[in-house]
């Protein structure tokens, strides 16, 4: 016990010793500054300081920018890039799978691939008379001859969703004589108009090239899309004077008829008009006389 008393009294000693802290000017040896301190007094500033060091570093780094700069700490301003980036991706897959469906309609007019759906005119009639009794719904002769009215009106309209574009009209691609007609049966869906060597063949209306390029079986090959899901079509030209992305105006210049591609069977212009993704008979909305 009086070691262990003995051994308390020395530390309170050495921590409460007093030491005298002096700067002397070293020229003169005049005393500037002195501090009486002792253990105790430098420890508990020295905890104190540390303290005050470590809360200061905590605050900069949380309520400011520079919390950014150490490595591991998450950034605002990266989550919020990284949140509009997600949003960009998610459209960016929608506009990629609305362009994949685009190419592979493109894809079909070039290769004449149409899918037809057979449809049981009888089957639908049934459906409807079952929907109509269990909901009580009877339609009365004036409306059943108004429908009848707007069916006849839509029947030949290509331009339905353009109602409003009273002034759409289509030009005949050139002027000559149509030696093949549009023919479902025999998958022949465009004309095929001879004409006189170097005849220019122009836009039928106003749109935009988005296919320009040569291929095998029919040639150099020119597609324009003029809106409200309408594309022109023209194959087995000699030469082409538009690019992908050009803007052209109706009976604009945009190839010259030719002879080319493996499926061609002499001068002349194979042209098509597809409407919505399907083909439509071009003799129906051009005078080609």
């Amino acid at each position: 016990m009086a070691k262990k008393e003995q051994k308390r009294k020395q530390l309170k000693k050495k921590l409460l010793h007093k030491y005298r802290l002096v700067v002397l000017n070293e020229d003169t040896f005049e005393e500037r500054l002195s501090f009486k301190l002792n253990r105790l007094n430098v420890f508990v500033l020295g905890t104190l300081f540390t303290v005050f060091l470590i809360s200061l570093t905590t605050l900069l780094i949380a309520l400011t920018p520079l919390r950014e700069y150490i490595p591991g700490y998450s950034s605002a301003q990266l989550k919020r890039t990284a949140t509009e980036l997600t949003f960009k991706v998610d459209s960016l897959e929608y506009e990629l799978a609305s362009n994949e469906v685009y190419f592979n309609r493109i894809q079909q007019v070039l290769k004449g691939e149409i899918n037809t759906v057979e449809v049981n005119k009888d089957s639908l009639f049934s459906t409807f008379r079952t929907d109509t009794i269990e909901y009580n719904i009877f339609p009365n002769r004036q409306d059943s001859l108004l429908r009848a009215k707007v069916a006849l009106e839509d029947k030949y309209n290509l331009f339905e969703t353009a109602s409003s574009r009273s002034d759409f009209v289509l030009f005949p691609p050139l002027n000559g004589t149509i030696n093949q007609g549009y023919n479902v049966k025999e998958k022949h869906f465009a004309v095929d108009i001879i004409a006189p060597a170097e005849t220019p063949v122009k836009s039928v209306a106003d749109g935009t090239v988005i296919f320009a390029e040569w291929t095998a079986e029919t040639g150099y090959v020119c597609i324009v899309d003029h809106g409200y899901g309408l594309l022109s079509v023209y194959k087995h030209n000699s030469a082409l004077s538009k690019s992908q992305g050009d803007l052209v105006k109706s009976g604009e210049v945009i190839a010259i008829i030719g002879n080319t591609g493996e499926l061609t069977t002499g001068p002349h212009l194979h042209f098509e008009l597809w409407s919505e993704g399907y083909p439509v008979d071009p003799t129906d909305y051009i005078d080609f006389e």
